[in-house]
């Protein structure tokens, strides 16, 4: 998957956001993909996540057979390393992506 975060420049919750493409079959296998996804960040990253920042998870063709334990693995890996990476200042505000194995 690859994970974009972009600073909001204010203090409320995260906001996380899902997107899987046609390019990687139809509607079933889409939303296999996005339900895995949201599952995996709702159980894994809640204390990874920091405030006034907005996630978005762009799904791979991977993700749908992965096992959820290395799913959740990657999510977390990939949020720690865009969290680290120094951010681009762009036109609405700073960002940052990682892309992982899955």
């Amino acid at each position: 998957m690859v994970v974009q975060m972009r600073k909001r420049g204010d203090e409320g919750p995260p906001r996380v956001g899902f997107t899987v493409t046609r390019k990687l079959g139809g509607a079933v296998e889409r939303n296999r993909i996005r339900r895995r996804l949201k599952e995996a960040v709702r159980l894994a990253l809640p204390e990874l996540m920091k405030p006034g920042r907005d996630y978005v998870f762009i799904g791979r063709p991977e993700a749908a057979m992965r096992p959820f334990g290395l799913l959740q693995q990657d999510l977390m890996d990939a949020v720690n390393r865009v969290e680290a990476s120094p951010t681009k200042s762009g036109g609405r505000g700073d960002s940052a992506a990682q892309k992982t194995g899955s």
